[in-house]
C-alpha cells in the first residue's frame, strides 16, 4: 500500500495524536487520493491549513498522493513573506465578517463590543452555517473539527479552549488583525 510522509507545524499539531505531533510520520492511503481528503483524515481541517509542500513544491488541495511523496503542511502565517507560493484561498477576506455556531456563542457578545459584524443564531443548522458564510463571506467560528472539514467550507477558525477572553485573543492574533485607531472592518 502506498504511504506518505508527513509533518505539520505549530497549531496544527493540535489535531493531531501526541504520537504523530512536531514529527515526521508514516501514513498509508488507497488509490488515488487528495492532499486535501488525506489532510482531513489524519484529522485537520483544510481551513486552519495555508501552505502545502509536497516533495519542497507548493500545491494546492487538488494535488493527488503519490507513494513516497514528503508532505508539509503550514498553518496561517503571520510575519512570514509567502507570495510567491501557491495560496490555497481564491482570495482573502477583505473586511472581517464572522458566524458563529452554537458551540461558541459565549464569544458573541464580547466580539460585537468590540465592534466586529458577527451573525449568531442558536437555531441555525450547520448547512445553513455553511451556506450563509458562503453568501456574506463570513468565517466561521467554531469547535467543531466537523464542520470545518465540509468541502463548501473555505473560511473558518477553530476556536481552541481556553478563557472567552483568551479566545476573542485567539481570534485577533489568528487573523493579524491590528489596532491602528478605525475599526475591526
Amino acid at each position: 500500500m502506498p504511504k506518505g510522509i508527513f509533518r505539520f507545524y505549530e497549531e496544527l499539531n493540535d489535531f493531531l495524536p501526541k504520537q504523530r505531533r512536531k514529527t515526521d510520520f508514516e501514513a498509508e492511503f488507497k488509490g488515488k487520493r487528495s492532499i486535501k481528503d488525506m489532510i482531513e483524515a489524519l484529522g485537520v481541517p483544510h481551513t486552519e491549513i495555508d501552505l502545502i509542500l509536497v516533495n519542497g513544491k507548493s500545491v494546492d488541495f487538488n494535488y493527488t498522493l503519490h507513494d513516497k511523496d514528503r508532505v508539509s503542511v503550514y498553518p496561517v502565517f503571520e510575519s512570514f513573506n509567502i507570495t510567491d507560493v501557491t495560496r490555497l484561498r481564491k482570495t482573502p477576506l477583505r473586511r472581517n465578517k464572522f458566524i458563529a455556531d452554537i458551540n461558541v456563542g459565549d464569544i458573541v457578545k464580547y466580539m460585537r463590543v468590540l465592534g466586529f459584524d458577527i451573525y449568531y443564531n442558536s437555531l441555525l443548522s450547520t448547512r445553513q452555517i455553511i451556506e450563509i458564510s458562503k453568501r456574506e463571506n463570513r468565517i466561521i467560528l467554531t469547535k467543531s473539527r466537523k464542520i470545518l472539514k465540509f468541502k463548501d467550507v473555505t473560511h473558518g477558525i477553530f476556536i481552541r479552549p481556553g478563557t472567552t477572553t483568551e479566545q476573542v485573543k485567539q481570534i485577533i492574533d489568528y487573523l493579524d488583525i491590528k489596532d491602528d485607531g478605525s475599526s475591526p472592518d
